[in-house]
């Protein structure tokens, strides 16, 4: 097939790549425009345009795609092929655009749709302690997420991968998925699925403040979050009106003794390689790793040696 390829992040490269190993002709390939990364905000091209120039792929960076000028410079390039295939571009594509491939435009999704509709569908999966997910490809329409299915493929989240490991193996799925759906539809083997949006749920993007730890959830469930927001936004409390993010931390039962007086956020117990915290439901986190607020990321153990704190001391912001 004659295809355009649309996608931005290191998800997306696997996806690319095995489009072209299975013989697909990319006339162009859609990425952000090239930002600024780390402390020093040093402009970084996207992980899809330096794999698409390093295979001589033309690679486009508009900065608005709703306007009348991108309009008339990439309606034709669209109309000219005979698919689309999206992978976490970044943007909401205009009708003109779903429309112009003699086959529309395909989207290759992290989700096991129609949940987790939405732009952080793998963080939310993990956050929110689902056991299952997967990828699906969707005929893309004007809504968020909401067009008709055309396959997809079920995998187990393990008990303690992460975002960006359960990330690097859905890319692969999806890379092995969209060949299948290609071949098919070109058959004319898939039939589209509608989806049922009365048990839809969505997954949005992802903010700095939803990695500020709630102390009255349960353990699991902070480790929970502690998993799907890595790298970003993390996990993070406050001592002492210093913000310290926790790395690491394994939930447990609420220590018997600690029953009646536990006050969520309280540390409740601290030995030489960690310390809890009282957590809701009778629960408590046992915290390993930290990064102190301008320091590196440290084990408990050493962090405790410059540390002041006991049990009794309260976590979080101060109101």
């Amino acid at each position: 097939m004659k295809l355009i390829f649309m996608g931005t992040p290191e998800f997306a490269v696997p996806i690319l790549r095995a489009l072209l190993v299975a013989g697909h002709s990319i006339i162009a390939v859609f990425t952000q425009p090239d930002r600024p990364v780390g402390r020093r905000q040093v402009i970084t091209p996207p992980p899809v345009k330096v794999f698409a120039a390093a295979h001589g792929i033309p690679v486009h960076q508009p900065e608005k795609i709703r306007t009348p000028d991108a309009r008339a410079q990439i309606e034709p390039m669209f109309a000219g092929c005979d698919a689309a295939v999206v992978a976490a571009y970044g943007r909401i594509l205009p009708g003109w655009m779903l429309s112009a491939p003699r086959m529309g435009c395909i989207n290759v999704h992290s989700s096991l749709l129609p949940k987790y509709r939405g732009a952080a569908p793998i963080n939310w999966a993990i956050a929110r302690g689902e056991t299952e997910t997967g990828v699906t490809i969707m005929q893309m329409d004007e809504g968020l997420d909401t067009g008709p299915m055309l396959l997809q493929r079920r995998t187990p989240i393990g008990e303690e991968e992460t975002a960006p490991e359960l990330t690097a193996r859905l890319a692969q799925i999806g890379a092995d998925l969209i060949t299948e759906t290609l071949r098919l539809l070109e058959r004319g083997e898939i039939t589209p699925i509608q989806q049922d949006n009365t048990v839809a749920t969505h997954a949005p993007i992802l903010k700095r403040e939803d990695g500020e730890t709630d102390w009255t959830m349960r353990a699991e469930e902070i480790v929970n979050r502690l998993r799907g927001f890595t790298p970003f936004p993390g996990c993070f409390t406050f001592l002492e009106d210093e913000r310290l993010e926790i790395l690491r931390a394994n939930a447990e039962p609420l220590s018997i003794e600690h029953g009646d007086e536990c006050v969520p956020g309280a540390i409740i117990e601290i030995t030489k390689d960690s310390f809890s915290v009282c957590c809701g439901a009778g629960s408590q986190l046992r915290i390993l790793e930290v990064q102190p607020a301008g320091k590196r990321p440290m084990l408990v153990r050493d962090f405790l040696n410059g540390a002041r704190i006991g049990c009794g001391v309260q976590l979080g912001r101060k109101r």
